[in-house]
């Protein structure tokens, strides 16, 4: 900050960006340390509010949320009528599971339903698993992934989908791709999503791909399996940290 660089923090979470610097802030983030706050939450609500594209468009207004009670801010200012059922609805509203210990086996019955019906989904959190404590627990793109592979429609936001990057740097104020330097800890959305974007960045390994880097415990991380786990990969971080500190 002092060097005049600007910071975006961009996040998988699915909540608007208001509920993210609300959540950031309780857990010792202060608002200082960055510019602007984006998460695809924000993006699927935006999409949602503005209808802008065909996809958006055609999606009707009876929705079916998936999602915790710590995503009910994203319904909000929206004018839907939320129903119960994959019958009720137009199309389905994917936040993640209910519950942190919840499998993707709880929900298969209800994403048949949404399949067979051809219901679009808006997915508000590409990420697969999120870390909770000290164990990975399932997000709500391990469902629309599912969805997905069964048939279904399926409209990501977030890392590591390109437009969300572009949102960012639109925040940012800097055209030029080559002065950004992207930092994540998970190779299919952070790292991924930079090299889809045109930006550099730096792996953090002690995140959600720890144990597979060797860091059990206090060890360093094994950069030969960091290697093998980029192999055959297109896109490579310029750098590899061991934690993101402030």
């Amino acid at each position: 900050m002092r060097t005049g660089k600007r910071i975006v923090l961009l996040s998988n979470a699915p909540r608007r960006a208001n509920d993210a610097v609300r959540r950031i802030t309780q857990i010792g983030v202060p608002a200082g340390l960055y510019h602007h706050v984006m998460s695809s939450g924000e993006e699927a609500w935006q999409h949602l509010y503005r209808r802008d594209d065909p996809f958006y468009a055609a999606l009707g207004w009876r929705c079916l949320h998936i999602g915790s009670e710590r995503d009910l801010e994203i319904r909000e200012g929206l004018g839907l009528d939320f129903v119960d059922t994959a019958e009720q609805a137009e199309f389905i509203l994917n936040t993640g599971p209910a519950g942190w210990d919840d499998r993707i086996e709880d929900y298969e019955p209800l994403l048949r339903q949404g399949v067979t019906r051809d219901l679009p989904m808006v997915c508000a959190n590409p990420d697969l698993v999120v870390m909770h404590g000290n164990r990975l627990a399932l997000c709500a793109g391990a469902l629309a992934k599912w969805y997905e592979e069964a048939g279904g429609r399926v409209r990501w936001h977030g890392k590591p989908f390109r437009s969300v990057y572009d949102t960012c740097l639109d925040l940012l104020g800097i055209d030029d791709r080559s002065r950004i330097l992207a930092v994540g800890d998970s190779l299919r959305t952070d790292i991924a999503g930079a090299a889809g974007a045109g930006l550099d960045s730096v792996l953090i390994a002690g995140g959600i791909h720890a144990e597979e880097f060797g860091m059990i415990g206090e060890r360093a991380p094994d950069l030969q399996h960091i290697a093998a786990a980029l192999r055959g990969n297109p896109y490579r971080p310029v750098g590899v940290a061991w934690n993101f500190c402030w």
